[in-house]
Formats: structure tokens, sequence, C-alpha cells
């Protein structure tokens, strides 16, 4: 299919105005969060990633994802996507070209993150122009530029692997609803499946969507047969070629809910390969038999994903141990639900239920055009926007999804807006535009609730405050004699980054035995601590601020160990190290 002039002109200009929209967002990005990226590795998953494309660009291979330093003597197997450590590796080997490994490291820190900013604008800028056409495109990065809660896990410092996913989310969605105007969409769409499942499962709410929109648009549209035999090659191969580069093939029959792996990569490829054979075979059928034909496919995965692990039915969190859960897991804040977060403090509740809330107004409007119900790409959006909804509901870390899956929708309605309000001047549609900006829109929610509700906006306590993320406070835990390290299971990451010790545990749900024995020598009393310490053997016992004991009792928090040492009583069996009192972690020797 070729291009012309005027088509190459407006593709060009879009490029020009996505490239100075996001430059605009890096320079507040950067102005607000560069200094922090001296001081902070910003969040444990981000400590973690650094660890592991350390030990990457140090001659790991590429499916030795086995970190001996977390959880001695067994260690811990990390399930991140390969994929992401080659990117940061690759970025981090041509700045150390140019200068110091410290400032290379820093640098790619800042930038990683803001470089995938790129496809998110770009996408929910395609999602926009495909449902409310070219004028919507403007609306949607102004309403970007000016979103500061979309940038959450984009700022300066986020190497992890959740900008990513969303990305790659955002621009699943773009080529979904595409598909029903550009060839070469529905094949984009079944090679960005096989990115997320690469990288990691939070997209899959998305994923699966995409999947249903091209069966459904099959059944009852037989146009949709070439778009769906396409997508359903595409994606089986790129489902393969993900489950191929990311599992080793000695583990090629382990099981997983969380991640790839035979069960989810049998799945995907029965069913969409399926789907492929249906398209072919049945596009001539009745649409009865068109429905049956997709249902057969999604019958027969369904058999496959059961026979393989049917213990993943529970959720992608279904093989975590009970008592990891009751400890940590349940106390862990992002996993909150929405009605938990504002049960909690209700300007929080409203700063962040308050952008969605007006993107689902505007759906709803739009809705009302019966032209608009009957627009594949406008229902598609708008079944992602629902999800994303749905997922912030009853989880919150799915928080920055719904901002990025409303701003499309958003920008549509704000068009229809325009028209009413008869706005024909563009200061005043940039004036309407701003106050509908994920910013303002949040902003103004916040303020109204603490108004009515005179409960003034508190943010969660930050350890990076009290010290306990700050780089400089882990600089005299680093030059004791490397040991094993008891602590928090937050502060496991940074102290893998930051030192040469060992650490007992981190935040990652598959690390059983070791988070429970961590969590037991502090919550425990000093006596029944003691008898975990000698069986575990750890050097050190590392203290900072608040401690996460979920689990116990406000009694039980105060007779631990980790209470009693707050209160300034320290056990025969331990010893502060002089250097560290008064410091932001008290490190105890353990006398074992």
């Amino acid at each position: 299919m070729t291009i012309s002039a005027p088509e190459r002109l407006k593709s060009s200009s879009f490029v020009v105005l996505l490239g100075l929209s996001w430059l605009v967002i890096v320079a507040q990005l950067v102005a607000e969060h560069w200094a922090e990226t001296a001081y902070t590795l910003s969040d444990m998953d981000d400590a973690m990633r650094l660890v592991q494309v350390r030990e990457f660009l140090a001659g790991r291979g590429w499916f030795d994802l086995h970190e001996m330093r977390l959880g001695p003597p067994d260690g811990y197997d990390t399930h991140w996507s390969r994929l992401i450590d080659a990117g940061i590796a690759g970025l981090l080997l041509a700045f150390d070209r140019f200068t110091d490994a410290a400032l290379a490291e820093r640098l790619v820190r800042a930038i990683w993150p803001m470089l995938w900013l790129i496809p998110a604008m770009a996408g929910v800028s395609a999602i926009a122009w495909r449902i409310a056409g070219r004028a919507a495109v403007p609306l949607a990065l102004l309403l970007t530029a000016v979103g500061l809660p979309a940038f959450q896990h984009f700022i300066p410092g986020r190497i992890d692997h959740h900008n990513v996913q969303i990305a790659l989310s955002v621009l699943l969605v773009a080529a979904t609803v595409w598909t029903d105007r550009t060839e070469w969409a529905a094949a984009a769409a079944g090679a960005l499946t096989g990115a997320a499942f690469a990288i990691g499962f939070e997209g899959l709410p998305y994923v699966v969507m995409a999947g249903a929109a091209f069966a459904l648009r099959f059944v009852y549209d037989t146009a949709g047969a070439s778009s769906l035999g396409r997508y359903g090659i595409w994606t089986a191969g790129s489902v393969a070629l993900a489950f191929a580069a990311s599992i080793a093939p000695a583990h090629w029959g382990t099981t997983a809910c969380d991640a790839i792996a035979i069960n989810s990569a049998a799945a995907a490829i029965v069913a969409t390969l399926g789907l492929a054979v249906a398209a072919t075979a049945l596009a001539g059928s009745s649409w009865p038999i068109r429905a049956a034909g997709a249902l057969a496919s999604v019958a027969a995965a369904a058999m496959v994903f059961l026979a393989i692990e049917p213990q993943c039915l529970s959720g992608p969190f279904a093989m975590m141990d009970p008592t990891v859960r009751t400890i940590w897991f349940n106390h862990v804040s992002e996993m909150r639900s929405l009605w938990a977060v504002t049960a909690t403090s209700p300007p929080m509740g409203a700063a962040v239920a308050a952008f969605p809330a007006v993107a689902a107004l505007g759906t709803l409007i739009l809705a009302r055009d019966g032209s608009m119900r009957g627009d594949f790409g406008f229902m598609v959006a708008a079944v992602a926007l629902l999800i994303a909804g749905a997922v912030m509901m009853l989880m919150v870390r799915a928080y920055s999804y719904a901002i990025w899956l409303a701003i499309p929708m958003v920008a549509a309605s704000a068009l229809r807006l325009f028209v009413a309000l008869r706005l024909g001047m563009l200061a005043g549609r940039v004036f309407v535009a701003l106050m509908l900006t994920p910013t303002i829109t949040s902003a103004i929610a916040l303020a109204a609730v603490q108004a009515m509700t005179r409960q003034p906006f508190e943010a969660e306590n930050s350890r990076v405050a009290e010290g306990c993320l700050r780089i400089e406070n882990y600089a005299y835990l680093g030059q004791l004699p490397p040991g094993l390290v008891a602590t928090d299971v937050d502060y496991g990451p940074f102290i893998l980054a930051l030192t040469p010790h060992s650490v007992m545990s981190a935040p990652y749900h598959r690390l059983v035995a070791p988070i429970i024995d961590a969590h037991q020598i502090f919550a425990l009393p000093p006596a029944a601590a003691r008898e975990i310490a000698a069986r575990v053997r750890p050097t050190y016992l590392a203290v900072c601020g608040r401690h996460t004991l979920g689990g116990i009792a406000d009694a039980e928090r105060a007779a631990s160990l980790w209470g009693r040492l707050a209160a300034g009583e320290i056990p025969d069996w331990l010893e502060l190290v002089p250097e560290t009192r008064g410091q932001p972690f008290a490190v105890y020797r353990v006398k074992l």
C-alpha cells in the first residue's frame, strides 16, 4: 500500500508534534527528578534490575538469572526478562565510552524510562486519531504533556519493567483499534502480544482483550477474517519466539502463573493458531459456524492450560505461599484496592480516580452516538478503558494503565465538548483542554475532597525521606566485612546493589523460606528470634525506620525484636556497630 504526499506530510507533522511533546515532558521530568538519581535508586525493583544488569555485563549467561547473594545458600531465580537487561546494558556500554562508570550508570537510569514515553505517547495518539480523527492528536499530546500522574513509571531512575509493559499494552490497544483500517496493524498486534508475554504479565488483560476483539469482529463481520488470520499467525510465532528467548531449554517443562512458561505459551499458541485456521477455513460460513470455530479455539487453549497447570486458574499469584501472603504481600501498598486507598485517605482516592472517571463520563457521552457504538475502533478503546478501570479498582498499582488509556478517550470527548460550547478560538479550546488534563483533574478532585472531608492530604511515609533508600546511607554497611544481612524485605535489593553483602530476603513472592525466616527474626520476641538467627546464621541485622511486620498485632509488634531494638533494648546476642549509632541504618553484629 503506497502513501500519498499529503499522507506523508501528515505523518511527518505528527512525528514533529510527538517529538516536541516528548521534549516538554523530558524537560520537566529531568528538572524535577535528575537530582534524585544521585541519592537513591528509586525503588526496590529498580535496584534489583540494576543488580541483574551488572551481572549480565559481568558475563552471566542469557538464561542464567540465578542470584546467589539473595536468600543463600540456595539463592533465587528471578523471572524478569533478559530483553530489558540487554537494552539497558547496550545503552550502558554506549555511555561507558564517553564517561566514567558511575555517571554512565546514572545517565542510563535517567534516560531509559523516558525513552519508553515515546511508544506510549505514540500509542495514545494513534488511538485518539482512530476514534476521533487527526484533530484529536494534538489534544491527546497536550493531555499527555500535562499528565503528571501518568509519568509515575517513566521518571528518571525507573528501570524495572513497568514502563515497558505500559508502553507495550498501549501500543497493542492502538494496533488493535486500527486493524479494520490498516492491513499491517493485525500483524503488529500479534508481534506486540509476543513482546508483552516476554516482558511480564501485567499487560495480560489487554492481550486477552485484543484476541477477543479480533475473534468477535470475525464472528460478526466476514471482513475480519484476513485480520484474524494475520493476527493469529503473528501472535503464535511471536509467543513461541518470546518463550524460546525467555526460558532455558532445560526449564521448558516448568510451569508458572506470573510469567511466561510452558502453560501460558502453549495455551496462547493453541488459541491463536486455532483462530488463524478458523479465519481461513470458515471465512465464507455463516456467523454461527464462525462463532463455533472461534469458541473451539478458545476451548482447546483452555484444555491445554488446565492440563498443564490448573492451579493458575486462581490468578497470577496462585502459587504464592500463604504465609508469605499473610506476612508481606497483603500489606504491599500498591496491591491495595482503590476502595482501601479511599478508606484510608479520601483525598488520595479522589486524586487517583479523577481522570479515569472523566474519561469514563466522556466515553459514555460518545457512546450515545450510534455511529460510535457501531465503530470497531471506538468499542475496542472503550473496553480497554473499562478493563483498566476495573483492574485499578481491584489493585491500585494499575492506576497508570487507566491514565494512559483514558487519554485518547478524553481527547475525543474534548472535541465534542468544543462543539457543544461553540469554542472556535484556540485560546478557549486550550483552556478547556488544560482543565481536562490528568494533572489538573487530579488536583481539583483532591482539593474538593479535602474541603469536604477536612482531611489533609498526607502522602505515604516515604522511606526515601527516612533515609532508608538513600544511597549514602548504605556506605558504612558496605564497608563491613562481607556477610549475610537480615533486614526489612524492602531493603534487600538496595543492599545487593550498593554493598558486597548477601541478603536474606527481598520483596519477591517466589522467595519463600528466606522471607519467612527474615520476618520471624524481627517479628518474634528476642529469645525466640535468637533461635531463628542461630539456625539461619545472619552476620548482621540492619534496621532503618519502619519495618514491614505484617500479620502481627500491635502488642506482638511491641514485644518483637524490632520493637525492643526501636525502644533501645539490645539483647546480649547482638552488638551495635558503634559507627551506625544515630545513623538511619543501625547495624547489629550477630554474636552466635
